[in-house]
């Protein structure tokens, strides 16, 4: 293998620091939570199609139904995820809203488990009920400072649900299509998905102030292109579970430049709360790939 011209670590870091801005450039939008979203997919979707047109679309004729109809369900709760997540900002902070979104591991384990039958070890039933311990520390300040910061963390946690569905309807179709090919038609069906939403419940796609049409282009470029462009590069030289811990310190990222930018504090709460779920994500991600490895060891021994 081939000596990367980029440190891929320093790819990871940066990867990171994009992916923290999402909350950040919602927050400050004055634009609806389902507008937001439709154009942060809508402009990605128009930012891959010259690429997509000119490599990849002879792959659109080898896609069969069945991963058709799977692309399709990813993109429409992807698209839901991001309504609700977005939404959630109206009315928690960034620090919570970011931290509980990180919970998705733990939603995708018990998915693996319920369709997919996969095993469950002690250590990740112990990581998980950490994880869950922190969100409720986080919930319970904030429901001391309001209810609708509560509400804020409830609409979190099932926007978390919902992302994890869009990843486990995705993994099988993602082993049979090239990433770019896939990315584009889910952020697609996701777009078109969004659209028919902010028709049905009333909102407008203009006029918005200019400050609002920068934001969403950022969303389009900095967040969803850039950051997870960064973790699909970066996966060639280091393993996914690497990329995995290193997305839980975004939350950290996204609290630390609300902080600076927005000058949302930070409550004890939030502080306790989010360290244990890192903590409990953590051991979780450490004992899944412990569990993979001697998976695979027992595997080899079979076959050898």
């Amino acid at each position: 293998m081939e000596s990367p011209k980029v440190n891929p670590y320093m790819a990871v870091a940066i990867g990171v620091v994009a992916v923290s801005t999402s909350a950040i450039l919602v927050k400050v939008s004055s634009a609806p939570s389902g507008v937001i979203a439709f154009y942060r997919l809508f402009f990605s979707v128009l930012l891959m199609l010259p690429v997509f047109l000119i490599k990849y679309v002879s792959e659109l004729r080898l896609i069969t139904k069945r991963d058709w109809v799977f692309s399709g369900i990813a993109g429409i709760f992807l698209a839901f995820h991001f309504i609700l997540w977005f939404e959630s900002l109206n009315y928690t902070s960034v620090a919570s809203s970011t931290v509980l979104v990180t919970l998705q591991p733990l939603f995708a384990f018990v998915g693996a488990y319920l369709f997919f039958k996969e095993r469950v070890s002690g250590k990740a039933i112990l990581s998980g009920l950490i994880a869950i311990g922190g969100s409720v520390i986080i919930s319970w300040g904030d429901f001391k400072i309001s209810g609708s910061a509560l509400f804020g963390d409830f609409l979190a946690i099932v926007a978390c649900a919902l992302v994890t569905v869009y990843l486990l309807f995705g993994q099988t179709v993602r082993k049979r299509m090239s990433l770019i090919t896939y990315t584009f038609i889910v952020y697609s069906i996701s777009s078109i998905t969004l659209f028919f939403y902010v028709i049905v419940v009333g909102d407008s796609f203009y006029p918005y102030p200019t400050s609002d049409w920068v934001y969403f282009v950022l969303l389009a470029l900095i967040p969803t292109l850039l950051g997870h462009t960064l973790f699909n590069w970066s996966i060639k030289w280091i393993s996914a579970s690497v990329i995995s811990m290193a997305i839980l310190f975004e939350p950290v990222g996204a609290t630390v430049l609300a902080f600076y930018l927005l000058g949302e504090k930070v409550i004890w709460t939030q502080v306790i709360g989010g360290l244990v779920v890192i903590g409990g994500i953590t051991l979780f991600l450490v004992d899944e790939r412990r569990m993979k490895l001697k998976n695979q060891a027992e595997i080899k021994s079979i076959s050898g």
